[in-house]
C-alpha cells in the first residue's frame, strides 16, 4: 500500500529529481557512462524516472519491468536489480524477508483503493493514478523484526528508503 509521490506535503519522500545516483556507488545501477544519452538515473521534480513518465503511473510496460526474483514480482529494471543485490546482501547477514506486492497497474490500483480506502482518508491506498507501484518504483514487504531492523539500517545503501509514514513494510527505490 502506498502513499502517492505528489500528495506527500512537505517531503521529496528521499526522491532525487534530476539527478543520477552515483556512479559505482551501491544504490546505482546504470551503467551508462558520462556523456550518455541514457536517462535511466534522471528523474523529474516528481521523483519519476524520465523513462518511464511517457507511459504514465500504471501503464508501464512490461518491457520496462524486471523480476525481482520472488513469485511474479515486478520492478521497473533498475529497481529490481537493486532489490535483488538488497536481498543478496540481507542473505548474507542471515536476514530473509517475503514481497507481497510490487508494481501496480491502474487497474490494481483502482481495485486496492475500493478494497483498503485511500490513505488521504485513513485507508492504506494512493489515490489510483499517483501511487510509486504504479510506477514500479516501491514493493511491500513481510519483515520480522530483525529484518525490519536490516532494512532500516542498509536499504539506503542499494537506494531503497522507507518513505510512507503508518508503512514499514513499504520501501521505495530513490536512487
Amino acid at each position: 500500500m502506498s502513499q502517492s509521490i505528489a500528495t506527500r506535503a512537505g517531503s521529496s519522500g528521499g526522491l532525487v529529481a534530476g539527478v543520477p545516483a552515483a556512479a559505482g556507488s551501491p544504490g546505482s545501477v546504470g551503467s551508462a557512462g558520462v556523456g550518455s544519452p541514457s536517462t535511466a538515473g534522471l528523474r523529474n521534480a516528481a521523483g519519476v524516472p524520465l523513462e518511464l513518465v511517457k507511459h504514465g503511473n500504471g501503464k508501464v510496460p512490461a518491457s520496462a519491468l524486471s523480476s525481482i526474483g520472488q513469485g511474479s514480482h515486478r520492478m521497473w529494471a533498475p529497481a529490481a536489480q537493486a532489490f535483488e543485490r538488497m536481498r543478496a546482501a540481507a542473505a548474507r547477514d542471515g536476514v530473509t524477508f517475503g514481497v507481497t506486492d510490487s508494481y501496480r497497474s491502474y487497474d490494481q490500483q483502482v481495485d486496492l483503493a475500493r478494497r483498503k480506502g485511500l490513505y488521504s482518508q485513513g485507508g492504506l491506498a494512493a489515490k489510483p493514478g499517483t501511487s510509486e507501484h504504479g510506477w514500479g518504483l516501491s514493493l511491500d514487504l513481510d519483515l520480522s523484526g530483525s529484518a525490519l531492523a536490516w532494512m532500516r539500517a542498509h536499504a539506503d545503501e542499494y537506494g531503497f528508503s522507507e518513505n510512507v509514514p503508518r508503512e514499514s513494510w513499504h520501501w521505495t527505490f530513490t536512487a
